[in-house]
C-alpha cells in the first residue's frame, strides 16, 4: 500500500510538473499581468474571488499554451527544447488528447462566474482555434489582433470574476480599452527573440516582416504609452518619473541591444514594463 501510495504521489508530481513546464513561459507574460490588473481594476471583492480568478486565469493559460506548443514543436525544439513535447516528457497524441479536453474544462469552470466569464471563455477558445488552427498565428497582422483579443479575453474574465455580481466601473472599461490598444501596438516585443525559430517555421512575424519599422513601434510606443498613462491615471508626479524611466529603459534595450540572448532579456524589462502599467488603475 505504502509502495503504492509513493508511486501515486511520484506519477502527480511529474504530470505537475509537466503543466508546469507547458505554462512556465506565460506566467511573466499572462498570469501576473492578468491578475495585476484584475485586482486594480475590479476591485477584488472577496479572496475566494481572487483564487477563483487566478485559477481560471491559470486554467486557461494552459489551454492556449498546450494548444500552441501541440503545433509549434520544431520551433520549440530549436528555442525551447525543455518544453514537454521536444523534450519527450508526453506523445503527441497525449499533447492532442490534453489539447481537446481543455476547452470544455475551460468552460465548465468559467460557469460559476457567470454569463460574462462563460462569453470570456467562449471567446478565448475561439481566439485559440483561429490562432493556432486557421494559420492566424503564421502572419504578423493576424497573430498580432489574436494576441490582443486573447489578452482582452483574460482580462475581461479575470477582472469579472473578481467583481463578483458588481458592474464593472468605468475605470475597468476604460483599462481594458487602454490595455487593448497597447497590446495591438507592442506586443510583438516577444518576438524579437524567436526570430530563427519563426524563419525555421516558416512563421511571418512583425520582425521578420518590418525589422525597423517593428523595432521602431517598441522604442517609440512604449515611451509614448508612458507618458499616456501617467497623465490619464493622474498619478503623482514620482510615479510619472519612474513610468517614464521604465518605458525609455526598455526603448534602449531594444534599440541597442539586438542580438538574441539580450533581446529574451529586453522583453523581460518589457514585462516588468506592461506589470508597471497594468497597475496604474490602482494607483489613481
Amino acid at each position: 500500500m505504502g509502495s503504492k501510495m509513493r508511486w501515486s504521489i511520484e506519477r502527480l508530481k511529474e504530470h505537475a510538473w509537466t503543466l508546469f513546464l507547458f505554462t512556465y513561459t506565460d506566467y511573466k507574460t499572462i498570469f501576473f499581468p492578468v491578475t495585476l490588473f484584475a485586482c486594480a481594476a475590479a476591485p477584488v471583492q472577496h479572496v475566494t474571488l481572487l483564487f477563483y480568478s487566478m485559477v481560471w486565469t491559470w486554467l486557461h493559460q494552459l489551454h492556449i499554451d498546450v494548444s500552441n506548443q501541440y503545433r509549434s514543436v520544431a520551433e520549440d525544439a530549436i528555442n525551447r527544447p525543455w518544453r514537454p513535447l521536444p523534450s519527450n516528457r508526453l506523445t503527441d497524441r497525449q499533447a492532442r488528447h490534453l489539447r481537446y479536453a481543455l476547452p470544455p474544462v475551460c468552460l465548465f469552470f468559467s460557469i460559476a462566474g457567470g454569463r460574462d466569464v462563460v462569453f470570456a471563455s467562449t471567446v478565448l477558445s475561439i481566439a485559440f482555434v483561429l490562432y493556432d488552427d486557421f494559420g492566424l498565428a503564421g502572419h504578423w497582422f493576424g497573430k498580432n489582433i489574436m494576441n490582443c483579443i486573447g489578452y482582452l479575453g483574460f482580462e475581461y474574465g479575470a477582472t469579472k470574476i473578481m467583481a463578483g455580481s458588481t458592474m464593472l466601473r468605468p475605470e475597468a472599461r476604460l483599462s481594458l480599452l487602454m490595455s487593448g490598444l497597447i497590446i495591438l501596438t507592442t506586443v510583438h516585443a516577444q518576438d524579437f527573440s524567436d526570430v530563427e525559430g519563426d524563419k525555421a517555421i516558416g512563421r511571418i512575424t512583425l520582425p521578420l516582416y518590418a525589422p525597423l519599422f517593428s523595432r521602431f513601434l517598441v522604442c517609440i510606443g512604449v515611451p509614448v504609452w508612458s507618458i499616456i498613462l501617467s497623465i490619464m491615471w493622474d498619478i503623482s508626479p514620482g510615479k510619472q518619473i519612474l513610468l517614464i524611466c521604465l518605458g525609455i529603459l526598455v526603448a534602449w534595450r531594444f534599440y541597442s541591444h539586438k542580438t538574441a540572448s539580450h533581446e529574451a532579456t529586453s522583453y523581460v524589462f518589457y514585462n516588468i514594463w506592461l506589470f508597471a502599467v497594468h497597475a496604474l488603475p490602482a494607483c489613481n
